[in-house]
């Protein structure tokens, strides 16, 4: 499935903060947060009872904000990703039915692969960005490299997720395969539990520094 104008703008941002919200009520001060740190991407957890309501507190209060929503496992949540605003869709692995629902409902959709045989499957249901997961726990940048040798002249794109943090994260963007890199680390359940919104911006800051300084080493 083609992702388009939104793989640009994926690209654009280079840095995704994965969230998982208890409570609604801390959405939108938490993309604020990641927001004026220079973070304009995340990919929000469907793993909570508050998640769906977090999506349209976002969506209706932070417009700047490109929203992917994430762990979409059954073909209605393409619907209501929809409905609520969301931008884009992951999973953590490829699942043909929410694939093709997506497809139905013009819901930009990246499937998480792990290995050759999920790759081609993927590749072969018409995707060409793909979400590596759990990447640190697979072999990081150095395992994406090797699994994509074979597939390089596809001209396939990764997001890579799972273990990412700070300290790894610009051996992810210096590929040029990386689209962008996803992580919890930026704004972690025990931040958001505790509000602390500063801390949230200044992870945020270093995330951008980071993503900005491999930019500049590429030009």
């Amino acid at each position: 499935m083609q992702t388009g104008g939104i793989e640009k703008r994926i690209g654009e941002n280079r840095v995704l903060a994965v969230l998982t919200i208890e409570n609604a009520e801390d959405a939108v001060p938490t993309a604020r947060a990641l927001l004026e740190g220079g973070v304009g991407g995340i990919e929000l957890a469907l793993r909570t009872n508050a998640s769906l309501e977090a999506l349209s507190r976002i969506a209706d209060e932070v417009p700047d904000m490109l929203i992917g929503v994430g762990t979409v496992l059954r073909p209605d949540q393409c619907h209501e990703v929809v409905r609520r605003g969301g931008a884009f869709a992951l999973a953590p692995g490829h699942n043909p039915r929410v694939a093709a629902t997506a497809r139905e409902v013009g819901l930009p959709f990246v499937p998480g692969i792990a290995t050759a045989s999920e790759l081609e499957a993927a590749v072969e249901s018409g995707h060409r960005l793909l979400k590596l997961f759990p990447a640190e726990h697979l072999g990081g940048a150095k395992y994406l490299k090797s699994l994509n040798g074979p597939y390089k002249f596809l001209g396939l794109k990764y997001i890579p997720l799972g273990g990412v943090n700070e300290e790894n994260l610009g051996e992810y963007l210096s590929r040029s395969e990386v689209l962008a890199v996803g992580g919890s680390w930026l704004a972690s359940g025990g931040l958001i539990a505790r509000k602390d919104w500063s801390v949230i911006s200044k992870n945020a800051e270093a995330a951008r520094r980071i993503a900005d300084g491999v930019a500049e080493k590429t030009e």
